[in-house]
This record gives C-alpha cells, structure tokens and sequence, in this order.
C-alpha cells in the first residue's frame, strides 16, 4: 500500500512539474516574438505615415501621428494572438522628427498567481531617418 502512495505522487509531480514547464515555455516564447513583433511593427507603422506631401516640398521627413496609431494598432490587431490581452500604450510621438515611443503590455493568461497583471511589458522607441541626396546629372 505504501509503494502505491509513492507510486501516485510520482505521478502527481510528473504532472505539476510538465505544467510548469509549458506554462513558462509560454511566457518566453511570447516574450520573444512580442518584443521582435513591436519593433517590425513601429518600423512598418511609421514608414506607413511618412507625410510625402510635405516632404516633398520642405525635403523634411514627417509623419501623421494619427495616421501612425490607426496603423500601429491595425498591425498589431493582426499580428498578435487573439486569445491574449493587449494593452497599447503612447509615448512621446514627434512628427518631426520622426520618433515614436509604445509600449505595450500583454497578458497570456498563463499567470496563475494574479489574473489582474501584465506577464510582459514590452517598450520600444523608434526613430525613422531618410536621406536622399542630390546628385547633379550632367
């Protein structure tokens, strides 16, 4: 009867520590393509609301900050899981010169501790600088 009882509680750990294992397997890989998913998509968000009107007559670099959230949030709208929570967060947007700060806050559910916080909090900051030079054609 007693090797039957440890018998069980191997089985018990197996099971607790499997789950462990998938829950922060989880956290990490979300982690990972998160912060890589956030940079591509500042970088898109902002190239997307480069203002060419106004560069072309100034020859200065300007976005629309309006034009970048509507994208930024599209993007990650689509990019990102469905069965998380997302918080998207503005920092700093300057038209010009272009710079960009978000942060973004996402909660895989896998947190058994708290229900009520984040599991990662993710922060980029993004600059876009375009140069074109004139190059005189004789």
């Amino acid at each position: 009867m007693q090797s039957s009882y440890w018998g069980y509680w191997l089985v018990v750990m197996g099971v607790a520590i499997v789950g462990l294992m998938i829950s922060v397997q989880g956290i990490t890989t979300n982690t990972t393509q998160d912060s890589y998913a956030i940079r591509e998509i500042a970088e898109a968000s902002m190239l997307d609301a480069v203002d060419y009107a106004y560069y072309r007559d100034y020859n200065e670099v300007k976005i629309d900050k309006e034009k970048f959230m509507e994208v930024f949030i599209r993007r990650v709208a689509e990019t990102m899981g469905a069965n998380d929570t997302y918080e998207v967060n503005f920092y700093a947007i300057y038209e010009a010169p272009p710079k960009v700060s978000v942060e973004i806050k996402s909660n895989s559910g896998a947190n058994f501790v708290s229900a009520n916080g984040y599991d990662t909090i993710s922060r980029v900051d993004a600059i876009i600088q375009i140069h074109a030079e004139n190059y005189n054609k004789d």
